[in-house]
């Protein structure tokens, strides 16, 4: 890890934590003192499918950071147009230009509020999992029904 990764990573940490009322992420290194590997918590929007939800997703600095994105992967099961069965996101802050809009002056907590902005606006023309692509143009109401399922199955596990 670079000395601005180890300089930036604890101080963008703690201003997620001081905005935790506003919008409820939190984020924290998997192993402590260790900032490579970091673990969030986005609760779904509310308004939305996923509202009853709260997701873990996985971030991984690589040792470029924060002149290459960071890799966020859902570890969390979830149903959702942009993101795969493996957890895989597909948004364009997570990729570099020309493709994306990455830059390294982005924070965390701004990647982080676009994946949960994600969750309440998917966007089905770039998708990564077609079939909720397909039924989210198609279907609405029955689209807003899975991730509710699947949460709740999920809830039901944790519970057993």
């Amino acid at each position: 890890m670079n000395k601005i990764t180890k300089m930036r990573i604890p101080i963008e940490i703690k201003q997620i934590q001081k905005n935790k009322d506003e919008h409820g992420i939190s984020c924290m290194p998997v192993n402590e003192d260790d900032y490579s590997y970091l673990l969030a918590k986005i609760p779904g929007p509310k308004s939305s499918p996923y509202e009853c939800g709260i997701f873990q997703v996985t971030i991984n600095l690589g040792s470029q950071y924060p002149f290459q994105p960071p890799i966020f992967k859902f570890s969390t099961a979830i149903y959702h147009p942009n993101i795969d069965n493996s957890g895989k996101i597909c948004l364009d802050l997570l990729r570099m230009p020309p493709t994306g809009s990455y830059n390294p002056a982005i924070t965390l907590e701004s990647i982080l509020l676009s994946i949960q902005l994600l969750l309440a606006s998917p966007n089905p023309d770039d998708p990564l999992n077609s079939e909720a692509a397909e039924l989210f143009k198609t279907d609405p109401k029955q689209f807003s029904i899975k991730p509710q399922l699947m949460q709740h199955m999920l809830k039901q596990r944790v519970q057993m």
